[in-house]
């Protein structure tokens, strides 16, 4: 089992109710088998639920957040550990670092821009963790549809393509993100996939 995961969600609920409880569950997971939440500090939305539903669970949960969000009230202070860091980009940084891996929940541009960077950086090499997708209600099919895309168009590899792992159990979704072994001898990513 994983030590700690990093998990990317947003800081809005949604529109339905699937959403929220799929942060909580996923909360609870992460506290019934001893996973360190690392998330991104706030109190409100998803990230609010997630981190919850983990310490109600008796969990342990470290919150990184830049300090701007901290003066807009949006910090959680009830977390095992909150780090407060100068800006978005120690943000990102600091929960790579402390996590064994990256979960991505439904959520907005932040959670997209966080789900981009890691695959981008794994496409580098620049790390090899492995990368998830919580797909509730189908919510990242669109996503999906648009890297097949980018394979068929010639800009993305297909190795590069399967980087991240995708369900709509977060059981499952660590059982594959565990499973996921190390890929080796990936293309370069400046080398034309035909």
């Amino acid at each position: 089992m994983f030590s700690s995961l990093a998990v990317y969600c947003g800081a809005n609920r949604g529109f339905y109710p699937e959403y929220t409880d799929a942060s909580i569950e996923t909360g609870q997971f992460f506290a019934n088998n001893n996973i360190h939440l690392v998330y991104g500090g706030g109190s409100i939305g998803l990230m609010g639920k997630l981190a919850d539903a983990c310490l109600e669970a008796n969990g342990k949960v470290t919150g990184i957040c830049p300090q701007f969000l901290i003066e807009k009230e949006v910090g959680h202070n009830s977390v095992s550990e909150l780090i407060v860091v100068q800006n978005m980009h120690e943000r990102k940084d600091k929960m790579a670092q402390l996590s064994e891996g990256f979960i991505a929940l439904p959520g907005g541009l932040g959670t997209l821009e966080e789900l981009y960077e890691m695959l981008t950086w794994k496409q580098l090499m620049l790390h090899n963790k492995p990368i998830g997708l919580l797909n509730v209600r189908g919510f990242w099919d669109p996503m999906l549809q648009q890297l097949d895309r980018m394979v068929e168009e010639g800009f993305l590899h297909p190795q590069n393509r399967s980087l991240m792992v995708v369900s709509d159990s977060i059981s499952d979704l660590i059982s594959k993100m565990l499973e996921k072994r190390p890929q080796q001898g990936l293309d370069a990513w400046w080398v034309s996939p035909k």
